[in-house]
């Protein structure tokens, strides 16, 4: 996906919710920090995200523009709309949060790739453990950033913060 199909999904939130700001915090997240983001970054097709100011307004959204809605079979991808509260994320995540702002006056406030790393290598699905290993190999991420934030994670189970550095060392140690 582009950012151009972002901003389309972001505009048609607003148009259902009537807000303006939006936090994307998936696999596309990259798309707000990086020009040209690798391929293996942004093979997703649904946006995960959520309006910044009212996040619990994500039911309205998955239901328009959701997996089984018109937008998706017009559009070939859609929103996934989540809540701040599954993220496994490193403390400070909201203060490095990449602002775009779009003509319309729609913004984007993108998760920061190493931030959404240390949410992916939290969650170690392959998919995810995938994600990662491109943005590495591409020298977008920094294992040393990634590695000093997994630790503050704060929403997680007691293992987990181990279990993702064990991925990261996996991924490092084989890129």
């Amino acid at each position: 996906m582009n950012l151009e199909q972002v901003r389309l999904i972001l505009e048609e939130a607003a148009r259902i919710t009537n807000h303006r700001q939006f936090v994307v915090v998936g696999s596309l997240s990259a798309l707000g920090a990086l020009v040209h983001p690798p391929p293996r970054m942004v093979q997703s097709i649904d946006v995960d995200f959520f309006p910044k100011l009212d996040p619990d307004r994500v039911s309205e959204i998955n239901m328009q523009l959701g997996e089984d809605s018109e937008f998706a079979r017009r559009h070939g991808y859609y929103a996934d709309g989540v809540t701040p509260g599954i993220l496994s994320a490193p403390a400070g995540w909201e203060a490095r949060l990449v602002q775009v702002p779009f003509a319309s006056g729609v913004i984007g406030w993108f998760l920061e790739p190493n931030d959404a790393a240390v949410a992916k290598l939290m969650r170690g699905d392959p998919h995810d453990v995938e994600w990662v290993r491109a943005g590495l190999a591409a020298g977008v991420l920094s294992a040393a950033v990634i590695e000093a934030r997994i630790p503050t994670v704060i929403d997680c189970l007691p293992k987990e913060p181990a279990s993702a550095a064990a991925r990261l060392r996996s991924i490092v140690g084989n890129t």
